[in-house]
């Protein structure tokens, strides 16, 4: 009778450590643990929304709609496309960035602002000029708050949709404000601290974004050709069409993306549910209570 419960206790574990590696790359295991285990201050204590947030497996669609969104502003796309890697290494790149994320919210606080310095290094390197010819910087404090204000959105929009436990309304704008301490770290001048401030900035950077060229190919890249295995696509379809459908009209709009309310509310949300809940049984784990 046990032997049931064994092979999927076995294959919940294979599960777990085959979407770690993915997510987290060979130096995972070993960049956990000096994550959660080195001692000293963090900049978020344990029952900090941030750290609820990041530490559930809605992020896996939210962070699929960020890239999305942020795609939107032509000059920190042209930044992206050109100097990112992302389609050349986008296991890599998605690595890196989960590396970070994972640092900054859970590592200690020298932990936490030695990444922001990396990041602002490799940042103050990186310079050029989009194909209508407009200058840019990726140390700019102007795109650096739209990438963190579409991630800060998507992230939490991802969270109050899918996540196990859903923030209260002073929650979210507590996230909002973590989320402004790392911002200002990475060299955000003034990120916004409420859910209400988030909206406003987020409106007004519309009449800066447009789907260019390079915005579309992304998302024929991340929607229609992503780097997965063939036997994963429709797990991954389940996470891709619901980060769609968390996106606002207008940006779905901007992109060409299809709507159907009546398919996210009694098909796509559903399944969006079930694909978190099979990331959640297989990554469960002893760190479990420390990541959440």
């Amino acid at each position: 009778m046990a032997v049931l419960p064994s092979a999927l206790e076995a294959l919940r574990e294979r599960a777990g450590e085959l979407l770690f590696e993915r997510v987290a790359g060979p130096e995972g295991p070993r960049n956990r643990d000096a994550i959660h285990r080195t001692p000293g201050p963090r900049w978020f204590p344990q029952d900090s929304p941030v750290r609820q947030v990041h530490g559930d497996a809605a992020m896996f669609i939210g962070g699929l709609s960020a890239l999305l969104l942020q795609s939107l502003h032509p000059v920190a796309m042209a930044a992206v496309s050109a100097h990112s890697g992302f389609r050349g290494d986008p296991w890599g790149r998605l690595q890196r960035t989960s590396t970070f994320l994972a640092t900054t919210t859970y590592g200690t606080a020298e932990m936490a602002r030695s990444a922001c310095d990396r990041v602002k290094g490799v940042h103050a390197r990186i310079h050029g000029v989009t194909d209508e010819g407009v200058p840019y910087r990726a140390s700019d404090p102007h795109l650096l708050e739209w990438v963190h204000v579409a991630e800060t959105d998507s992230f939490l929009r991802a969270h109050q949709r899918f996540g196990v436990r859903p923030l209260t309304d002073e929650g979210c704008s507590r996230y909002v404000a973590e989320m402004a301490r790392i911002a200002e770290a990475l060299g955000v001048a003034a990120p916004p601290r409420s859910v209400q401030a988030l909206g406003a900035r987020m409106e007004e950077y519309r009449a800066e974004l447009r789907c260019t060229p390079q915005a579309r190919e992304t998302t024929r890249y991340l929607l229609l050709r992503p780097p997965v295995p063939v036997l994963a696509l429709p797990f991954y379809g389940a996470l891709a069409s619901n980060a769609v459908a968390l996106l606002p009209c207008w940006a779905t709009a901007e992109l060409g993306l299809p709507r159907w309310r009546r398919a996210e509310r009694w098909v796509l949300t559903p399944t969006g549910r079930g694909a978190t809940g099979l990331i959640r049984w297989a990554m469960r784990g002893p760190e479990d209570e420390q990541r959440s």
